[in-house]
């Protein structure tokens, strides 16, 4: 079984590494109380995020009590670190900064903090509580950090204002009105950083959730100016086109799939035991030429006994005159980490250009 990344981050030997970095600078840190508040007879039954806030809080209690000072012994413990380095589990050191630098008194020690902390894992998660308390204000920052040099800046100033960020505490003002984040989103949209452009388009589909003819106007106005710009949209939209949006669709060239013949689509049984593959297949075929978006959904079946669809991606294809191009494609239904599997009539629908084209049904058995 793969380690799990609450294990894999925090553990027993990195916590004693950070008690020793903090002591090699700062003399006073008293290194075995920190260790024992922190592993204690809870810390197996912890999750990732509840182990992350147990290390802040017991920083904050170990630490000078003046904030600012505490900030200062931080700094030098990541002064340590190599140039470049960047890791997930020193996501404490912003987390700290969201427990205990939140009066406004240390609002812009903090906001400085969250930016020079982010290089060296992410400061995203930390700085939604100061957005939500100070939203004027803390726009206004990332409008500033969506032009730093530095690339995990940047990024912050569109993930940490994700309206719906995955593991963050969610901002219900951009889920109602997203206009602030798009004002960011437009700085960033041909930033020649990958892993800025994920953030942007992740933002931009998590708005797309909420506001989908908002993104469907926004990609039309964005798409075909920059190829950076084009992997935003094209990834940002990724929701809306599994939807069949017909505005999005069209935008990337997919039109109305009426054209589009679907022959001989089958499957290989009529059930499948929980652990197996299924393996169905099929033919498309044009008159005329035509590009064309491939998905199947399946329709599964869950522990209440309802039944919640999943798209799946096969390919995208331009089709030439009178082509004909044949399928066959494998499903696992494998337990694992993300997807639990339940007996019961499942069904496989080929989709084509968002639009339906068959359903077949077949029985999942344990």
């Amino acid at each position: 079984m793969p380690e799990l990344m609450k294990d894999k981050f925090y553990n027993d030997k990195s916590v004693h590494e950070l008690a020793l970095r903090i002591q090699a600078v700062y003399p006073l840190f008293q290194t075995d109380d920190f260790v024992s508040g922190i592993m204690d007879e809870t810390w197996n039954e912890l999750e990732l995020k509840a182990r992350m806030r147990r290390i802040s809080e017991n920083l904050g209690k170990y630490l000078p009590a003046d904030y600012e000072q505490a900030l200062v012994i931080i700094d030098q413990v990541l002064a340590g670190y190599p140039e470049g380095h960047n890791d997930f589990s020193l996501m404490y050191f912003p987390d700290f900064v969201e427990v205990f630098g939140q009066d406004e008194c240390h609002l812009e020690l903090s906001i400085a903090a969250l930016e020079k902390y982010t290089p060296f894992s992410s400061s995203e998660f930390a700085v939604r509580p100061f957005i939500i308390h100070n939203k004027k204000r803390m726009m206004a920052q990332m409008a500033v950090w969506a032009e730093n040099d530095n690339e995990h800046v940047r990024r912050l100033a569109s993930e940490g204002c994700r309206p719906a960020l995955p593991w963050g505490q969610a901002l219900p003002c951009f889920k109602k009105d997203p206009t602030p984040v798009l004002k960011i989103l437009e700085k960033l949209k041909a930033d020649p950083s990958l892993y800025v452009r994920k953030s942007v388009a992740n933002n931009l589909n998590d708005i797309s959730k909420t506001h989908p003819d908002l993104v469907a106007k926004l990609a039309k106005e964005w798409y075909g100016k920059n190829e950076y710009t084009d992997w935003i949209v094209k990834h940002g939209c990724r929701t809306l086109l599994k939807k069949g949006n017909r505005d999005v669709l069209a935008i990337f060239g997919f039109q109305n799939a009426a054209s589009v013949n679907v022959e001989n689509f089958t499957l290989n049984a009529s059930s499948v035991s929980i652990g197996d593959d299924i393996v169905f297949s099929f033919a498309v075929s044009v008159k005329e030429p035509i590009k064309v978006r491939l998905e199947y959904g399946i329709d599964y079946v869950k522990s209440n006994g309802k039944r919640n669809r999943k798209i799946f991606q096969i390919s995208e294809i331009s089709l030439k005159e009178n082509q004909k191009k044949v399928y066959s494609k494998k499903h696992s239904f494998a337990d694992a980490s993300t997807r639990k599997h339940h007996p019961g009539m499942h069904s496989v629908t080929l989709i084509v250009n968002g639009a339906e084209k068959g359903t077949l049904d077949f029985e999942l058995t344990k």
